[in-house]
């Protein structure tokens, strides 16, 4: 069970297809919703995304620095870390994702998911 219980207070809801926000670096689309005291991404990235090809010319550092926590909601990326261990995370998966990695889009379907953590900087320009 996770340590510090976090509190709702407002009754809110926005759709993500009318997001706060979006980013959009080659083959990606970050669409991003703000509500009070969260925010959260629904990130889609197309077949042939590769987070070095499309995202780290945005965000300028060798490898993905950033936390992610979410769930996928279609498609298949394959997580390498620095380290080199990899998984692929399918349809149906929850995640954390640490920093320091490189991912890709395997096949040919969107990967699309729903990120609870890494939304308010993800591919963010430098």
């Amino acid at each position: 069970m996770a340590d510090g219980a976090m509190n709702v207070s407002k009754f809110e809801f926005k759709s993500h297809n009318e997001p706060d926000e979006i980013r959009s670096p080659d083959k990606t689309r970050v669409e991003v919703v703000r509500l009070t005291g969260f925010t959260l991404g629904r990130l889609n990235m197309e077949p042939g995304w590769r987070w070095s090809e499309c995202v780290k010319p945005v965000v300028k550092t060798d490898s993905c620095q950033v936390s992610h926590v979410g769930y996928v909601v279609s498609g298949a990326l394959t997580v390498r870390l620095n380290d080199g261990t990899q998984k692929t995370l399918t349809k149906g998966t929850s995640y954390t994702i640490p920093p320091g990695h490189d991912a890709w889009v395997e096949g040919n379907e969107r990967f699309t998911c729903i990120e609870v953590m890494s939304a308010e900087q993800y591919a963010k320009p430098a």
